[in-house]
């Protein structure tokens, strides 16, 4: 198995499917096939969710439609326009902030969008592919084109594709697909007693 600069290395063992999932900017002119792309969605619709509420829903457009596809892509903010125009797939991750059986706030809902995209992300990393995500969509603007309803929150933007060139990135963003990626230590996360005091794990 080949590494790249942006895999994990990791202090303690991991699962490798963990350690060759990154976020590139650059990604390659090759398309993502229909079967893969539906076992993608088929991934997140198994995650788990508060009473199994499932409450996740993903707007989703290929370059196989251009108007499709520049529809979404207008939906992200200028700056992750520049390098998203060149994935394959693009998708807007939403999530229903109320129960549906109840209509009572879910708490959870933001929570368990995450837990959807991160299967997509893995079962993604399984077949060669790559996800990158951000929160830097213009919400308003998806509400409008796509008549989302109130009540259902555009919260994500998902790049899908295969891994491209850096080199066709501008130079900020084409180091940002090279260097290492940093991580905190456990001792600064994982706490026991009080905060802050490190748990006995690291």
């Amino acid at each position: 198995m080949t590494t790249h600069p942006k895999h994990a290395k990791p202090d303690r063992p991991i699962h490798e499917l963990l350690t060759r999932r990154w976020s590139p900017y650059a990604f390659a002119d090759r398309p993502v096939s229909d079967d893969d792309l539906r076992s993608l969605f088929e991934a997140a619709r198994w995650a788990a969710s508060s009473y199994n509420e499932q409450p996740w829903a993903y707007l989703v457009a290929t370059k196989a439609n251009p108007g499709e596809f520049e529809r979404l892509l207008s939906c992200l903010v200028e700056g992750n326009q520049v390098w998203a125009k060149a994935a394959p797939v693009l998708a807007l991750g939403c999530t229903n902030l109320h129960f549906a059986r109840t209509g009572q706030p879910n708490a959870a809902a933001v929570h368990d969008l995450g837990l959807a995209s991160a299967s997509l992300t893995f079962e993604a990393t399984v077949r060669g592919l790559f996800v990158h995500q951000m929160i830097g969509i213009v919400p308003e603007r998806a509400r409008e084109l796509y008549r989302i309803p109130a009540g259902v929150q555009p919260l994500t933007g998902l790049a899908i594709g295969y891994a491209g060139d850096p080199n066709a990135l501008p130079e900020k963003l084409r180091e940002r697909d090279l260097v290492q990626r940093p991580r905190k230590p456990l001792s600064q996360f994982v706490f026991g007693g009080e905060w802050g005091a490190a748990a006995n794990v690291d």
